[in-house]
C-alpha cells in the first residue's frame, strides 16, 4: 500500500542551498517533489511553518547509548541504541567497536552481520572498527593489553564474519606493517581513518598517499601539533586529502580549538560525530567501557586515571555547539552533520533533502532543537510539547 506525506511551508536546508516556504512531498519513503504542492493530498500532512528541514544526521562514530554498547554483542543492545538515537535526529550510524580480545570483537561482528534495524530506529548502516590496530602510545580508553599489530589476514577474517559490513577502520599507520595494511584496505574500499596514532607529519603524508582519508576524533589521542613536528594534528588540519572527525562537546576540544579546525579545514572537510558510549542519555554515575570503569559526571566520561572515555554527546547538541563556536551557516551544519558523511560512505540517496533521495529527515526549530525525526517517510520521533 502506498504511503505519502506532505510537509508544508518549511525551510529546506541543504549543504549548498536554502529554499524557504516550500512543500516537500514524500511517497513510500522517497522524496518525490519539492516546491509548491498545494494541489496534492497526502496520507499525512505536517505544518513546517517556522521550522527547518535538514537531512537526518549520520553518525560515523558511536559506541553506545541508553545504557547499551555495540560490544554487548546482542540484538537487544543495538535496538536500544537505534531507538535512542532518533531522539537526537540521527537516522543512520556506523556501529563502532573498540579494542578488545579477538573473541569479543568477533562476537560483536557476528551480531552486527545479521542485525537489521526496525523501522522506528536509526539505521545501522555499517561498522566502524576502532582498534585494535593502534598505537600503545595513544591508547586513551582503548585497553592497552589488547592492542595488536595490524594483520591483513585477521582483518579479512573479521570482514567475512561481519558480512562485509565494516565500512571504516581507525588505525595507526606508523606501527609495524601499518602502511601496507592501509594500502590494502583502501584498495578494498574501506574508509581508513588515522587515529590513536603517534605518527609524525612525514608518516602522516605517507599514510595519505597510501589511502588514509579521515582523521579520527581530531586532537584526541593523536600526536599533537608542535612547531618543529606538526604530527597528526598538524597533518589533519593542513592536508586537504582527509576529512576530520570532531567531537564538539567542549570537553574533547576547547571551543577555540573547534574554531581553529573550522577555519583551517572548512565545513566541507569536517564530520561531526558523537563517539558516545553507553552512558549517553542516562543519569550520571559509574559505567563500563571495554571492561573498564568509566565515571560519568557533568564534566564528561572519564576513566579513573582521568583519561577521556568517549562522550555522552548527542548529534543535535553537536550542531548547536558548532554553531556557537564558529557562527557557521545552517548549510555548513548540514554538510558537517550529514552530507560529508554520506559522501565518504558513498550513500548516493542520503545526506540531502532532494528529489529521489531517501526521506530520512529532521524538523528543527529556530534554536536547532529536534521537533520530529522522519525515517523512510515515517515520523519515528516527535518532541514532547
Amino acid at each position: 500500500m502506498t504511503r505519502s506525506m506532505l510537509i508544508e511551508n518549511v525551510t529546506v536546508v541543504n549543504n549548498d542551498d536554502i529554499q524557504e516556504n516550500v512543500d516537500v512531498y514524500i511517497v513510500d519513503g522517497e522524496i518525490r517533489k519539492i516546491g509548491n504542492q498545494s494541489n496534492l493530498i497526502a496520507d499525512e500532512t505536517i505544518d513546517g511553518s517556522n521550522l527547518y528541514l535538514f537531512p537526518g544526521f549520520i553518525d560515523m562514530h558511536i559506541h553506545g547509548s541508553a545504557g547499551k554498547d555495540t560490544m554487548d554483542a546482542t540484538p537487544e543492545a543495538l535496538h536500544t541504541i537505534g531507538r535512542s538515537l532518533v531522539e537526537e535526529g540521527t537516522t543512520s550510524y556506523l556501529a563502532t567497536t573498540m579494542t578488545q580480545s579477538s573473541k569479543e570483537i568477533e562476537a560483536a561482528l557476528r551480531n552486527l552481520a545479521v542485525f537489521k534495524s526496525d523501522e522506528n530506529e536509526a539505521d545501522m548502516i555499517g561498522i566502524h572498527l576502532e582498534g585494535p590496530f593502534i598505537s600503545k602510545k595513544c591508547a586513551g580508553a582503548q585497553p592497552i593489553q589488547h592492542i595488536i599489530p595490524p594483520t591483513i589476514a585477521l582483518f579479512e577474517h573479521w570482514q567475512q564474519i561481519s558480512g562485509n559490513r565494516i565500512k571504516e577502520i581507525t588505525v595507526a599507520p606508523e606501527v609495524e606493517d601499518g602502511f601496507e595494511f592501509v594500502k590494502t584496505l583502501a584498495k578494498q574500499g574501506v574508509i581508513v581513518s588515522i587515529g590513536h596514532s603517534d605518527a609524525t607529519f612525514h608518516e602522516m603524508k605517507k599514510a595519505i598517499s597510501f589511502g588514509v582519508r579521515q582523521g579520527t576524533h581530531l586532537y584526541n589521542q593523536m600526536r599533537p601539533f608542535h612547531h618543529r613536528e606538526p604530527g597528526v594534528v598538524g597533518g589533519t588540519l593542513l592536508l586537504p586529502q582527509i576529512k576530520a572527525e570532531m567531537i564538539v562537546d567542549f570537553v574533547h576540544s576547547h571551543p577555540q580549538a573547534v574554531r581553529l579546525a573550522y577555519q583551517m579545514k572548512g565545513a566541507k572537510d569536517i564530520i561531526l560525530i558523537t563517539d558516545a558510549m553507553r552512558a549517553k542519555g542516562v543519569p550520571y554515575g559509574d559505567y563500563e567501557l571495554g571492561g573498564q570503569l568509566v565515571v560519568v559526571t557533568k564534566n564528561g566520561a572519564h576513566l579513573p586515571n582521568g583519561a577521556l572515555a568517549g562522550s555522552v554527546l548527542t548529534m543535535d547538541a553537536a550542531i548547536r555547539n558548532m554553531k556557537k563556536a564558529t557562527n557557521c551557516t545552517l548549510q555548513e551544519l548540514v554538510a558537517m552533520s550529514s552530507t560529508n558523511a554520506a559522501k565518504q560512505l558513498n550513500l548516493s540517496k542520503k545526506g540531502k533533502v532532494k528529489e529521489k533521495y531517501d526521506a530520512d529527515l529532521i524538523l528543527l526549530n529556530n534554536d536547532l532543537t529536534i521537533q520530529k525525526t522522519i525515517k523512510n517517510g515515517k515520523v519515528i520521533y516527535s518532541a514532547k510539547v
